[in-house]
């Protein structure tokens, strides 16, 4: 029997959590951050943290492995670069070859291309939930509507909006829709066989709106949610 362990990406907003069995994907699941030191599991669990104070949480764990950037066999990352992102691009070349373009739809939203084995660079802006939440935190009488957008792939949001929450969604979507036509448009301009796809938490969502307002872009757009846990995977096989 393949042995069982566990992936955990410590994200902005959240814990991500996948179970292997070897090299089966058993389950994914979310849960929030923590405040105290966590029980031990049982096998070995492989982390990614972009959330440096939640780390001493998982440290006394006996089988813990910490990922670093310096893991990801990858030329051209910066210091900087999020292991989440790296992950994320390194789980897609695995699963997507190269070039591809990851869009990650988190609590960030970020672009990262690579063309073989070299990033080749990308961008970061606030996320939808950030985007609509600094609305509300920022201002006295803006309501906060992250949590009121369901996927609507049949009615979208009007670009002339005669209500102040209509406004909102029309400012926040068509700007960040048109931002993601931008982007994949000048992507494949260069390389113009590359895979595109979305993961992260607003994944499905962005997809849905994506297909609403350009369908032909999201025809050749995919979603996968497991880019990160396939990155770890492909580090924990070689260790």
């Amino acid at each position: 029997m393949a042995d069982s362990w566990t992936a955990l990406v410590i994200g902005n907003s959240r814990l991500h959590w996948a179970e292997f069995s070897g090299d089966l994907l058993q389950k994914t699941w979310d849960t929030p951050h923590v405040n105290q030191n966590q029980p031990q599991l049982q096998h070995e669990l492989w982390i990614a943290s972009v959330v440096p104070s939640q780390n001493q949480f998982w440290q006394a764990h006996p089988r813990a492995h910490f990922i670093s950037l310096e893991q990801v066999p990858l030329q051209g990352l910066y210091p900087t670069l999020g292991i989440d992102r790296a992950l994320a691009l390194w789980g897609a070349i695995q699963t997507l070859g190269s070039p591809v373009l990851v869009i990650d739809a988190g609590t960030a939203l970020t672009f990262t291309g690579a063309n073989r084995d070299l990033l080749i660079g990308g961008a970061i802006l606030p996320g939808l939930t950030l985007q609509f939440q600094s609305l509300n935190q920022g201002t006295a009488a803006l309501p906060d509507l992250h949590s009121s957008f369901a996927i609507r792939p049949s009615s979208f949001f009007p670009r002339w909006a005669l209500t102040t929450e209509a406004a909102i969604a029309s400012g926040i979507l068509h700007t960040v829709l048109a931002g993601l036509h931008s982007f994949i448009h000048d992507w494949r301009q260069t390389y113009p066989t590359s895979a595109v796809v979305l993961t992260g938490g607003d994944g499905d969502r962005l997809y849905a709106y994506l297909q609403s307002l350009h369908p032909d872009v999201a025809s050749s757009v995919e979603v996968n949610p497991q880019l990160a846990f396939r990155g770890i995977q492909a580090i924990q096989q070689n260790q």
